[in-house]
């Protein structure tokens, strides 16, 4: 009897040792399974709504034209001393010292040469020097008739060329005229580009951006906006870093940006890149652009 009791209470013992396995294991295994099953939000980074400037733009051509400009013919025999010409003058410095008389700066800018010429009645070599005063230049551009209306003195205007790829030059509309020209059926304007660093000389073809219609607008990235036939839509986050997916009416691009004409308020955070890793209504983590 005894062996019998002892041999059922060391089987008793034998399953409470796997039933205190099992539920070992098995309350173990719950735990990692819902601290590691539990996918984290993915970062995004987010921008916030703000005021830009927009506007439209007419682009054309121009030549740079200098503020002043002067000429001077010397005679090789009446020089003084050999001909040295300085990169910048002032105004009443010597130009050039001559035999009949000095020549005098009639204002400061740069000197240079324009060609050198044979002289057919006295069969003598002729210098032609220049002066320009290119602190400030001058271009004369056509604006197509049908942007007439919109064209009026001081509007901005920006300019490009090609010896400066990544450079613009700000300028202003100086100067409309009154009527269309019949013939090209384009208005004839003169802009006014600030050139005291001296970096754009005469002659020079421009290419110029005019700025028209200008407006502070809401803008966000244009990375942070989805078409869908022919709506435009964002994702919207709110205080509890839930993406919303709402629709929006957007205006111009510019540099980037694209203008916000309803659907979203300044101060307002938005997707700004990774719109494919979001979710209607699903939780990210945010990282400030």
């Amino acid at each position: 009897m005894k062996k019998s009791t002892k041999a059922i209470s060391i089987i008793i013992i034998f399953f409470l040792i796997i039933a205190v396995v099992i539920i070992g294991r098995t309350m173990i295994g719950n735990h990692f399974k819902k601290k590691f099953s539990k996918i984290p939000p993915p970062g995004i980074i987010v921008t916030e709504v703000i005021q830009k400037e927009f506007s439209e733009r007419i682009d054309t051509f121009g030549t740079a034209i200098s503020k002043k400009s002067e000429s001077y013919k010397i005679k090789k025999d009446d020089l003084l001393e050999e001909l040295k010409l300085k990169n910048y003058i002032k105004k009443g410095d010597v130009l050039v010292k001559l035999k009949s008389g000095d020549i005098i700066a009639p204002f400061s800018g740069v000197m240079g040469y324009t060609g050198l010429t044979e002289d057919i009645l006295v069969s003598n070599n002729i210098f032609i020097i220049t002066l320009d005063d290119n602190s400030t230049i001058y271009s004369d551009i056509k604006i197509p008739e049908n942007y007439s209306a919109y064209i009026k003195k001081g509007l901005p205007v920006e300019v490009r060329l090609s010896s400066f790829k990544d450079k613009v030059f700000l300028g202003k509309i100086d100067f409309v005229s009154s009527r269309i020209n019949a013939d090209t059926r384009s208005l004839l304007s003169r802009i006014e580009i600030d050139n005291k660093d001296l970096e754009l000389i005469s002659g020079s073809l421009l290419e110029v951006s005019v700025k028209f219609n200008l407006r502070n607008s809401l803008a966000i990235p244009d990375t942070s906006v989805m078409i869908e036939g022919d709506k435009s839509f964002v994702y919207k986050i709110n205080e509890k870093n839930i993406a919303n997916k709402i629709e929006v009416k957007t205006g111009l691009r510019s540099n980037k940006n694209i203008e916000i004409i309803s659907g979203l308020n300044e101060g307002d955070i938005v997707v700004a890149e990774g719109l494919k890793k979001v979710r209607p209504q699903g939780k990210i983590k945010p990282i400030n652009n």
